[in-house]
């Protein structure tokens, strides 16, 4: 429930953020002056002030939404050894990828897995579940975090909030061109938008949405094999290919809630039409990439 709350209070923000900024711009309806046709520009400052706003302001957010979501500790003063050679790692993994060093995290969770977020390249969250130092050896942790510290150095949070906000654009300037011409054509109103317009516009906004997600979770897949390629570069294949295939072994994988699946280690799995929704690419095929590439 503590998840879902500050999921639904993240978006409540963003929205109201935006509802300030559509005000002081002056945008808030899309058709023209005499309420009959499309106003496009008002139409485009509407869809990518909501869409590309909306991402970006998710992804400003995304450090302190992750450390709340998941109850993540910041690493400031190691409390044991294994913070301390956790941080260390970090540290030097950032390094070597050329990136500043990222705040290191732990968070209380029996299922191993972990994630990197953040807006900035130099100032990113890369966290640990309990769960997974304990399944793992350090070179298998190591494999991992530097799976992590690759998606920071190759900018996917970023990339991929751009992929998004460019798509939430889309969606929204779409779909009210849709509940705009049900509008006219179909239900023959002249003037301004009557309730079928709005309601042509959410069901059409629902459909391409879907649509978007698909070509989101496609890149979300692809990016999961430049980061283990990356891993291995830093840390080796073998602990790499060791690493995933204990979580491939595991029979609790991939925990992390829905608002967070994207920037994890692991992912569900699954075969049909359900595999163009998956964030992650199954960890067979991951690992038979690593064998075949490098």
């Amino acid at each position: 429930m503590k998840r879902v709350m500050l999921f639904l209070a993240t978006n409540i923000a963003v929205v109201l953020v935006l509802g300030v900024v559509l005000s002081l711009f002056g945008v808030g309806r899309i058709l023209d002056e005499q309420g009959v046709g499309i106003d496009v520009t008002s139409l485009l400052i509407f869809a990518a002030l909501f869409g590309m706003g909306g991402s970006f302001v998710s992804l400003a957010m995304s450090k302190w939404t992750a450390k709340r979501m998941m109850g993540a500790r910041v690493i400031t003063s190691p409390r044991s050894e294994t913070e301390a050679w956790l941080f260390e790692t970090v540290r030097r993994q950032s390094e070597q990828a050329g990136i500043g060093m990222p705040e290191v995290a732990v968070f209380d969770s029996p299922e191993p897995n972990a994630f990197a977020t953040g807006m900035q390249r130099d100032s990113a969250l890369v966290a640990v579940s309990t769960g997974l130092l304990r399944l793992m050896n350090r070179e298998e942790v190591e494999a991992v975090l530097g799976h992590e510290i690759s998606h920071v150095a190759n900018g996917d949070m970023v990339t991929l909030a751009l992929i998004q906000g460019v798509l939430n654009t889309f969606v929204i300037a779409a779909s009210r061109v849709i509940g705009h011409l049900v509008d006219r054509l179909v239900l023959k109103n002249e003037r301004d938008h009557g309730p079928a317009a709005y309601i042509t516009s959410i069901v059409a906004q629902l459909v391409f949405g879907l649509l978007a997600s698909i070509v989101v979770f496609y890149f979300s897949r692809r990016r999961e094999f430049r980061a283990d390629a990356g891993s291995a570069r830093i840390c080796g294949r073998e602990p790499m290919i060791a690493a995933l295939e204990k979580l491939r072994r595991s029979s609790d994988r991939a925990a992390l809630p829905d608002q967070m699946a994207a920037f994890g280690i692991s992912g569900k799995g699954a075969g049909g039409i359900r595999r163009l929704f998956m964030t992650h690419p199954p960890l067979e095929e991951r690992i038979e990439a690593l064998r075949r590439t490098l």
